[in-house]
């Protein structure tokens, strides 16, 4: 079982920076993939970026490519979301994820995270 607890959510203006940060009670050598979700009011749950285990490889929505960067930190166990340039269409509840199968691999797909944060929310005001 792990437990991902996210932070860093708030209020910040267009155009703005906010940083939110995933901690995971995983053991230190399970390899697993991790992704960030998010979900507006009214609107579906939405892909934001995803990371391998090894760090390598990224993969970001096109909607945010270029704004976030998403990083993680093994030793900490530890996942980041920077979020720069803020948009108003950035306001949802961001989740975090991971995922136990493929081998470490991030993934756009939700269906293929098994634990999932309760979830920070980030709103940007035009």
């Amino acid at each position: 079982q792990v437990q991902l607890v996210e932070s860093g959510g708030g209020l910040v203006q267009a155009g703005g920076s906010l940083s939110l940060s995933c901690a995971a009670s995983a053991r230190r050598d399970d390899t697993y993939g991790m992704g960030w979700f998010r979900q507006a009011p009214g609107k579906e749950h939405e892909f934001v970026a995803a990371v391998s285990w090894s760090g390598l490889y990224k993969y970001y929505a096109d909607s945010v490519k270029g704004r976030f960067t998403i990083s993680r930190d093994n030793a900490q166990n530890t996942v980041s979301l920077q979020m720069d340039s803020l948009k108003p269409e950035d306001t949802a509840i961001y989740y975090c994820a991971a995922r136990r199968s493929g081998y470490g691999s991030g993934s756009g797909i939700s269906d293929d995270y098994d634990y999932w944060g309760q979830g920070t929310q980030v709103n940007v005001s035009s």
